[in-house]
């Protein structure tokens, strides 16, 4: 299961983008936390400690103890992150009040494991899905979820239905979903190519 993360947060009054810039040259990152029939709060949290926290992360979606200036630690699930299009650093992030009895949905990064005999064979893995998306409890909230291909032959696909789910934690996709596909080496090249010769041929 996914690690708690403590995280120090201070209440802020400021608003507007100039003010909100200049937070952030001050070593700020502007948040805000709502949810559970409260007020949006304005937060602000340590811009480089909240980098750490994601770097050491398996996804953006975290479960954290935000330590608040004043008002005592409040159980949050870290919901959105708004980047910077330039730089891909963290511009604001919002957070979701929540208590060990609330169900989250969050995006679980999906790990391979296992040999394919497909692939022994001379197939290629085609892995169409590189997260999948979740609701489950905090406490069951998984830092990954292993997609075994052990069993994958030559042409096989693995659907969503068909992955074994830790305890207490529920897919929102349909079973039928492919995760994962042993395809043909250079198939896909193969059928581009005569995709092209059929458009260049001319029509009888």
């Amino acid at each position: 299961m996914a690690k708690k993360t403590n995280l120090k947060a201070a209440p802020r009054a400021r608003t507007g983008s100039g003010l909100l810039k200049q937070m952030r040259r001050e070593g700020w990152l502007p948040s805000v936390i709502y949810g559970r029939g409260t007020e949006n709060v304005n937060l602000k949290v340590d811009a480089k400690t909240f980098a750490e926290v994601i770097a050491h992360s398996s996804s953006e979606n975290i479960v954290v103890n935000l330590e608040i200036e004043g008002e005592g630690t409040r159980l949050a699930f870290l919901q959105a992150i708004q980047h910077d299009p330039l730089t891909g650093g963290a511009l604001h992030a919002d957070f979701l009040a929540i208590d060990d009895k609330t169900a989250i949905t969050a995006h679980v990064p999906a790990h391979l494991v296992g040999d394919a005999p497909g692939v022994k064979a001379g197939g290629v893995i085609e892995q169409y899905l590189h997260s999948i998306e979740v609701t489950c409890l905090p406490g069951d909230l998984p830092e990954a979820i292993d997609i075994d291909v052990s069993g994958l032959q030559l042409g096989d696909s693995l659907h969503m239905g068909e992955v074994k789910y830790p305890k207490g934690v529920t897919p929102t996709q349909g079973e039928e979903v492919v995760i994962v596909h042993i395809g043909r080496a250079g198939s896909g090249a193969e059928a581009a190519e005569a995709a092209e010769a059929a458009e260049a041929a001319p029509s009888a």
